[in-house]
């Protein structure tokens, strides 16, 4: 639905922090699915852990917010905006994220009040939950 260029026009995240690769669903204000695909040559490999690369859990909660993110600033009124984290909660990691791994990112808003509101994401590979959170965010 929308690629990489696409999602730069919503949100102001760049290389090598842009941590979504595409958005295969929208629903402006409410829910946003993105794949990740995991490549081995992604800079944090190189030191998480050389021996045995996995994708750092704060990442895979940083990509579902990037996803929520599209979701809430495709609003009119959010266009142009940055949201903030304004708190993790409930972050569970089930499974490790290896280089070759297509994540699938799941991120759906809650609840709003004023500038302020909560998003719930799962991330999963092949279908398996690898991990979940709950978000909380504000636009600037």
């Amino acid at each position: 639905m929308l690629n990489q260029e696409q999602i730069k026009q919503i949100i102001p995240h760049r290389d090598p922090f842009l941590l979504i690769d595409a958005i295969n669903e929208l629903e402006p204000g409410r829910r946003a699915v993105a794949e990740k695909l995991v490549s081995e040559d992604e800079y944090y490999f190189k030191g998480h852990f050389p021996q045995e690369p996995v994708m750092p859990g704060v990442l895979i909660v940083e990509a579902l917010a990037q996803t929520g993110a599209v979701a809430l600033l495709s609003l009119p009124e959010y266009q142009g905006r940055i949201a903030y984290f304004g708190g993790i909660k409930k972050a569970r990691f089930k499974h490790k994220v290896v280089p070759g791994d297509k994540l699938e990112l799941i991120t759906e808003l809650s609840a709003m009040k004023g500038p302020v509101g909560i998003g719930s994401g799962v991330a999963k590979v092949n279908g398996k939950i690898v991990a979940t959170a709950e978000m909380t965010f504000a636009v600037g």
